[in-house]
């Protein structure tokens, strides 16, 4: 196992369990206790995590695991995910893309379109998430268009009153949302108030609004709200929600897609 994926597994474990003992995770890894010891200092200095005696513990009362060590969970439900949101634009629309690994997903499986391929824009994408926004700006057939404001480094996200400048002023066909939770009665919501700002105007300039979430994200509530669940219009999630999850949202009006 590499140190990047030992260092991913151990931050996951961490934000599943909370605290995380050297023995116990060096069985689970199979690996010794002095490498994890090493990467427990190494992430420590990162301020990833707070050492203990004999472990380490989250950083914080609120974690949020940064977006590069989260890009290997759940990524066949959200690669599965973003095919069918991808599916839901239509060539020549404008398309609002928020940061997070589902919706870098749905920025890769627009690239790969083949009937986007042509046009004059093709599509039109607007981001605040610079890694998207790099990923996508090689492709000739799409308008890019990036908010501005401050870098967030857990999301990559540009966050900030810098942006409502560009926003204000812009019309979206298609708002895409990646949440960390999203609950009939509380609504789409992020961890951070100033990236679900962003999102909630994104959202207001929107024709229409589409969450792309796992099923893990369903039924939970988060700091910040983005929007109400009567906001948005369609919700792409995998097939591991349940049926009960799935009638509730129907009932406040929300289309589910489930792949």
């Amino acid at each position: 196992m590499s140190r990047d994926a030992r260092w991913k597994a151990l931050l996951e474990l961490l934000v599943e369990h909370g605290r995380l003992e050297v023995e116990e995770a060096a069985t689970r890894l199979e690996v010794s206790a002095a490498t994890i010891r090493r990467d427990f200092d190494q992430l420590a200095e990162q301020q990833m995590l707070v050492r203990t005696r004999g472990g380490a513990v989250v950083h914080g009362v609120s974690y949020e695991l940064p977006l590069r060590y989260k890009t290997a969970r759940r990524a066949s439900e959200k690669q599965r995910i973003a095919q069918a949101v991808a599916g839901l634009v239509a060539p020549g629309e404008a398309v609002g893309l928020t940061g997070g690994t589902t919706t870098t997903e749905v920025a890769r499986a627009l690239a790969v379109r083949g009937d986007l391929g042509s046009g004059s824009p093709a599509l039109t994408v607007v981001t605040n998430a610079l890694n998207i926004a790099n990923e996508l700006a090689v492709r000739p057939q799409f308008k890019i268009v990036v908010t501005g404001g401050v870098a967030r480094p857990q999301s990559y996200e540009l966050i900030g009153p810098l942006a409502d400048g560009v926003l204000g002023q812009i019309t979206l066909d298609v708002a895409v949302l990646g949440v960390v939770a999203f609950d009939v009665t509380h609504g789409a919501a992020a961890h951070d108030e100033a990236e679900a700002a962003i999102n909630r105007v994104l959202c207001e300039r929107a024709e229409r609004v589409v969450v792309a979430a796992d099923s893990s994200k369903l039924g939970r509530r988060a700091f910040a709200r983005i929007c109400p669940a009567e906001s948005v219009d369609t919700l792409v999630t995998d097939a591991a929600a349940g049926q009960e999850t799935v009638r509730r949202f129907e009932e406040a009006g929300v289309r589910v897609v489930t792949v």
